[in-house]
């Protein structure tokens, strides 16, 4: 596992910039050596300004849409169309955009396909599993990059502190029900469908994520407590904060980012 570098920018905006420039440059580079790139998105304020930065920029076209696999890393278990779900952000901001291959989009199921929540995860964690090459043990795709924003409590996707999904160990994708945040009914990767992708990009944005942001970066902090600090990718995992995120950081912590 990869120890946590962090980068820091001076605002949100900038920050989205440039985890949308890095992103263009990663799937293309990945692109370029294996066809095919895997991308895992998140949803939340910050995560969403990224897909409007890569379709506001012009290195959008360096992509070749029709060669990204799209997943996500959790969803609000709602109806297509809902605007609490990820999905929706996602398709408004970027999706609707590019020309990507709708076969290779892959939404979690919400209860307009599943009846329950147990049964969505049950779904994407099979269709997950038909992705994986035989070698890879986790039973998920090597995803290239898998993006996650960090709640106030330290929480990603939908694993939040002291949660049955933090404690998860085997399974790739849980229901989640009774969650903290609404709406109380999610489907959430866990710790070893996240801990599989080459790349983890943490992004966190405003003074609300401050304490998150040094907790997750405590030696002594532990997954189930802050499950930020339990998400390491394989080759790189990226903190990627603003000013107000990294304002209880030390100085001396992480390096600036243009």
């Amino acid at each position: 596992m990869s120890a946590i570098d962090v980068l820091r920018h001076g605002s949100a905006r900038t920050l989205a910039q440039a985890v949308a420039a890095r992103l263009i440059t990663t799937v293309v580079e990945r692109q370029a050596s294996a066809g095919l790139a895997h991308v895992v998105l998140t949803g939340g304020g910050i995560g969403t300004q990224v897909l409007s930065q890569v379709a506001a920029s012009p290195g959008r076209d360096a992509i070749d849409w029709s060669a990204v696999e799209i997943w996500w890393g959790d969803e609000r278990f709602c109806a297509t169309g809902d605007p609490e779900r990820n999905e929706t952000g996602a398709r408004t901001a970027l999706l609707s955009q590019v020309p990507v291959d709708p076969a290779l989009v892959h939404p979690i199921p919400g209860p307009d396909d599943v009846p329950t929540a147990d049964l969505a995860a049950e779904r994407y964690a099979a269709l997950l599993a038909s992705r994986a090459r035989p070698h890879e043990r986790a039973r998920v795709p090597a995803f290239d990059v898998l993006l996650l924003g960090v709640g106030p409590e330290g929480h990603v996707a939908s694993i939040f502190p002291e949660s049955p999904a933090a404690h998860e160990r085997d399974r790739t994708v849980v229901a989640v029900t009774g969650s903290p945040k609404p709406p109380p009914v999610r489907v959430s990767l866990t710790f070893p469908a996240i801990n599989a992708a080459r790349q983890v990009w943490i992004l966190a944005s405003g003074e609300e994520k401050a304490h998150a942001v040094r907790m997750l970066l405590d030696p002594s902090a532990g997954p189930l407590q802050v499950p930020a600090a339990g998400v390491r990718g394989r080759e790189r995992t990226l903190l990627l904060v603003d000013q107000a995120a990294a304002s209880l950081l030390p100085a001396s912590l992480g390096r600036p980012e243009a």
